[in-house]
């Protein structure tokens, strides 16, 4: 069975609303003419299971279950069956959603299967966005992935914002950033990854991600929320896709910043991420440059991690906050840095260096107070951005 939780504000009849959605979102009412399909019907209905009003906010929490069959064993059709025609109904906001575990699909690589593929096991992974976002050539994301590359970095990704335009054709960058990952392959024995943005109507962008593929991408990036969830599902479970699928949260704002509308971020990034094919699944985090609620954060976490779907705290994220970071996750993380790589006052190979700089003092419990820190990488990345130690 499925069960959501639905959370009313003060002043909403929250078990009636529940009853309404219960009947409303599955088989709804029939009348005599029906009578002989009756049992049938029922097995289709969904069944208020208990409301909560909290006596402090007066909000109340009204849990109603679902039955598996009325769904696809994907995302989509389970968006339309819990949420699709009542949030229009009024003020109501999802806040949790809790699926069997063989619902949707598991990642293909996930925690375990990018850590095989880079060969790093024993400590949190570095990812670096190409920036500027728009304007640079092939050759110019060549040259920027070399100076990381050779640094150390592990993963470099597209800005969700980069589609396959003139100036940088998707195809392009990928064969100039290639050459780059079987130069750094061959001369340092190591793995770099990089999540290409798959973009284009769904006729053509799945066929577009096998391309990419059978061209070399060692990864892809997917802007779910905006193509939908059954484009990832359909990437996810491409055996000719065999590469991970890193997600970005563009337009989740949209879907679930309003307090008493939508869905709870944990939702959306968190359980339906990991059960719709991510490997990877970038988010804000709450110390970062986006607003964002660190309960959210650690629900959106833990829904991933239990699933082998890494971790990708974003937005605002520089080696002054890597203590911080490592603090709240472990080793099982990915940091994820634009500016805060790209615009290190030394280049964005110290950018790189910084953050592995900082990776090794926490390890050492060494402190980040600015008059502590050696001359180097990791100290001008703290005199620019600042530290959280």
């Amino acid at each position: 069975m499925i069960e959501v939780d639905y959370r009313f504000p003060p002043g909403v009849d929250a078990q009636k609303q529940a009853k309404v959605i219960a009947v409303g979102q599955t088989a709804g009412t029939w009348d005599a003419r029906f009578a002989h399909r009756e049992a049938v019907l029922s097995e289709h209905l969904g069944k208020v299971i208990g409301v909560e009003t909290q006596t402090n906010t007066g909000y109340s929490i009204a849990t109603v279950r679902f039955p598996e069959t009325n769904v696809e064993n994907d995302i989509s059709s389970l968006l339309t069956m819990i949420f699709g025609k009542y949030s229009m109904a009024g003020a109501a906001k999802v806040v949790a959603v809790r699926l069997p575990r063989s619902y949707g699909l598991s990642p293909k690589f996930g925690i375990s299967g990018i850590r095989e593929k880079l060969g790093v096991f024993n400590r949190p992974l570095v990812m670096a966005i190409f920036k500027p976002a728009l304007g640079l050539s092939a050759a110019d994301h060549a040259g920027i992935l070399k100076e990381v590359a050779y640094a150390g970095l592990d993963i470099i990704k597209d800005d969700e914002i980069l589609g396959d335009l003139d100036t940088a054709p998707t195809l392009q960058r990928l064969k100039a950033c290639r050459q780059v990952i079987d130069q750094v392959k061959q001369e340092t024995g190591r793995t770099v990854l990089y999540a290409v943005n798959v973009t284009g109507n769904a006729d053509k962008l799945i066929e577009k991600a096998r391309l990419l593929v059978r061209e070399g991408a060692n990864a892809l990036l997917l802007n779910v929320l905006s193509y939908g969830f059954s484009v990832l599902q359909a990437l996810a479970a491409d055996a000719d896709v065999n590469v991970p699928i890193f997600t970005h949260p563009a337009l989740a704002g949209a879907l679930c910043a309003a307090p008493d509308h939508g869905m709870a971020y944990s939702v959306i990034l968190g359980t339906f991420m990991a059960h719709g094919g991510a490997d990877a699944v970038l988010y804000p985090a709450h110390y970062g440059s986006l607003p964002f609620d660190a309960v959210e954060e650690a629900k959106i976490k833990d829904s991933l991690r239990e699933r082998n779907v890494f971790p990708v705290p974003s937005a605002g994220i520089h080696p002054g906050i890597v203590p911080k970071a490592i603090a709240d996750y472990g080793n099982d993380v990915i940091l994820n840095a634009g500016t805060g790589i790209m615009d290190h006052p030394s280049g964005a190979a110290s950018g790189v260096k910084a953050f592995f700089e900082a990776l090794a003092r926490v390890e050492k419990k060494e402190s980040f107070e600015l008059q502590s820190l050696p001359d180097g990488a990791l100290k001008l990345a703290v005199e620019k951005w600042g530290s959280d130690s």
